[in-house]
């Protein structure tokens, strides 16, 4: 079944980009420019989406931190009510925080509370967006886990830990990560990015430049998830991949923020979209006849 397609949605993304460039580029204002123009479906693809940050702003809240990212869903205060009494966050994860608060509670025993809260969540996490009915969301989160898996394992293994304490999830790349000795965890061949991963994880020097190099992977890989997408949720999901990645280098490098703008800009002439949506549609039409 086809998806929703959110033609005049895609057209104004780049006039929304260039507004964000006058008046300082505001990753929140592009996503509630968009959250108000989606389906209920597709607005419940997109919570499920930015439900990692509201994870990462949890997991701030547990420690006393003051970092906050208001790219989640909620805001600090009405989060802090949710992580001492969960109402309205999803299920799994409401389900993680009661076991952990209180690990003697009956319905505590589906959940590991052996395991760190951290990798609770994001195991959780990950397996909910592997249940997604959106195409993008489930390959997306795939290579995101098996990404940051892979950097965890290669600093862990840099500190003397066992990488079996810092992945999430399992499958072929976790079991990999864990049990080969392997200089590239045996993955060469199986993951395109190692490589580059590799080298960055390597550059100790210039840690502005490590985390550029991989946040270009995970930029090439929402392009290349969305190659043949050009109006649907999916093409939304992997624009707003790019505004998260502009979103954090605007704090962290204003140089490197500048850059990746600049990219996101140009990747969003809309006239070209169409053309290569006719494009398409001519292809297929002469495949037919």
């Amino acid at each position: 079944m086809f998806g929703r397609e959110y033609y005049t949605l895609v057209a104004g993304l780049r006039e929304y980009s260039l507004d964000s460039e006058n008046k300082g580029f505001d990753a929140k204002v592009i996503l509630d420019e968009i959250r108000e123009q989606l389906s209920k479906k597709d607005l419940r693809t997109l919570r499920l989406f930015y439900t990692w940050y509201d994870i990462e702003n949890i997991l701030h809240i547990k420690a006393g931190r003051s970092a906050f990212n208001t790219l989640g869903n909620y805001g600090r205060e009405e989060l802090e009510a949710e992580v001492q009494r969960p109402q309205t966050l999803p299920p799994f994860i409401g389900r993680i925080l009661t076991a952990f608060a209180d690990p003697d509670n009956a319905d505590s025993d589906e959940v590991d509370t052996a395991q760190k809260l951290e990798r609770a969540l994001f195991t959780a996490y990950y397996g909910a967006c592997a249940k997604s009915s959106n195409g993008f969301l489930r390959n997306w989160s795939a290579f995101d886990r098996n990404l940051r898996n892979v950097i965890a394992a290669f600093s862990a293994r840099s500190k003397g830990w066992s990488p079996a304490e810092v992945v999430v999830g399992g499958g072929d790349v976790v079991d990999a990560l864990t049990r080969s000795s392997a200089a590239d965890f045996g993955l060469k061949g199986e993951l395109e990015y190692l490589d580059t991963v590799i080298a960055a994880m390597n550059d100790e020097g210039n840690l502005v430049e490590k985390e550029r190099r991989i946040d270009l992977v995970r930029w090439d890989k929402s392009e290349e998830l969305t190659a043949f997408n050009y109006f649907d949720m999916d093409a939304i999901l992997g624009y707003l991949v790019r505004v998260n990645i502009v979103h954090r280098w605007t704090v962290l490098s204003p140089a490197v923020g500048r850059e990746m703008y600049e990219r996101l800009v140009a990747s969003l002439g809309a006239g070209d979209r169409i053309r290569q949506a006719e494009e398409r549609e001519l292809l297929n039409e002469q495949k037919q006849e």
